[in-house]
């Protein structure tokens, strides 16, 4: 007998690289008491920041009776998200057009099920985060990949253009890229905003950009990084925290739509409503009513450049062709071998754990986490040399 709707299983099939790899690899299976080198996901692997569970403790104690009541989106956390998002983009945000979300998983899921119909073409890069494909599909799209330029990981705007037709209802850019930690340049995005105006024009759309922006503040080597939101009317930007911060378990981010998006009225209340039927898909009161002091907080950047910096030089030092990331906290790795998912079983075999490329659609490379701990990264390397 068949459980499962057709609908779930088809998400299903989307991510079946990375349920393999969670299920059947050696990692899977590993001793959870073991000690190990796990750079797989981006989990923490020493201690919240003091700084952060400060902040949660000063907001614990109630200031009044519905400290703890049914939350939508708080006018004080919107207000500085808002004030925030202005003065780093030089862009206005109204505080009405934030939208509080359990993380950026929830907020993508509600912008793709506020602008798709059914059929409707949602463009995204690849490599890829995932859970893009299982989105697209969940919110009654279908998904277009469009394979990021080799080596380099930049916009392939040819293959851009030529991907959008007149199904073409949205296209996500993912800035900074996870999993190479490439940036767009302004140029590109630039470039890109003309080629989406130019086509909603052609075909009389309104096609609208989503900007993934999860790592937009975990920056190396003083890079600038630019929000597409900043050079395209037709946007949404997408954030969580759980990147700055390294607490992936606590959910909140938000939707914030510029005040050049056309039918924002209209999409607040859409995107209020939606929340509601999306699972009350708003984040917890105590973690709204912490926002400001989570705003100024990040995770130690000049630590994680310095683990980049040592990791890259060794593993190039060893042999290995790495990309070196202006951002995120990963790094990309070509496969000494053909297949990514061996060498990543060989590595596992000493306890030395690694994400293979097949789970982001790129075969042939593997991923390492920057969030290791130093303990990690030095029994590590002895590792990565020998699997040589």
């Amino acid at each position: 007998m068949n459980n499962a709707s057709a609908r779930v299983k088809q998400l299903q099939n989307t991510m079946a690289p990375i349920h393999r790899f969670c299920v059947e690899s050696t990692w899977a299976q590993k001793d959870p008491t073991a000690d190990c080198c796990d750079f797989t996901f981006g989990n923490p692997h020493e201690l919240p920041l003091d700084s952060y569970v400060d902040a949660l403790s000063k907001s614990l104690k109630p200031q009044n009776k519905d400290w703890f009541a049914y939350k939508q989106s708080e006018s004080d956390a919107q207000e500085t998200i808002a004030k925030s998002l202005t003065e780093r983009f030089n862009h206005k945000f109204d505080s009405a057009d934030v939208v509080l979300t359990n993380g950026a998983i929830a907020a993508l899921n509600l912008v793709l099920n506020l602008i798709v119909e059914a059929g409707d073409e949602v463009m995204f890069m690849t490599p890829h985060w995932f859970l893009y494909e299982g989105l697209i599909l969940e919110a009654g799209g279908q998904a277009r990949k469009v394979s990021l330029t080799e080596e380099t990981f930049e916009l392939d705007l040819q293959a851009i253009e030529a991907g959008i037709n007149t199904k073409t209802k949205a296209v996500i850019i993912n800035s900074p890229h996870n999993p190479s930690g490439k940036i767009v340049t302004k140029t590109q995005l630039i470039a890109l905003s003309e080629i989406l105006k130019r086509k909603s024009d052609e075909f009389g759309l309104e096609i609208y950009l989503i900007s993934d922006e999860a790592y937009s503040q975990i920056l190396f080597d003083d890079q600038e990084f630019i929000s597409p939101v900043t050079l395209y009317d037709n946007s949404f930007l997408v954030y969580t925290y759980g990147k700055v911060h390294l607490t992936p378990g606590q959910r909140i981010g938000y939707i914030a739509m510029p005040e050049t998006l056309k039918g924002q009225e209209e999409f607040r209340e859409a995107l209020n409503v939606l929340q509601m039927f999306k699972g009350w898909a708003f984040p917890n009161a105590l973690l709204q009513h912490s926002i400001n002091d989570l705003e100024k907080i990040s995770i130690n950047l000049e630590d994680l450049q310095r683990k980049r910096d040592v990791l890259v030089k060794n593993l190039v030092d060893f042999g290995y062709e790495v990309f070196e990331p202006e951002s995120t906290f990963y790094l990309l790795v070509k496969s000494p071998i053909d297949s990514a998912w061996n060498f990543v079983e060989k590595l596992a075999n000493e306890k030395v754990y690694c994400l293979p490329g097949e789970t982001f659609g790129l075969p042939g490379y593997f991923r390492i986490s920057l969030t290791a701990n130093q303990s990690m990264i030095d029994k590590a390397l002895p590792v990565f040399r020998s699997a040589l």
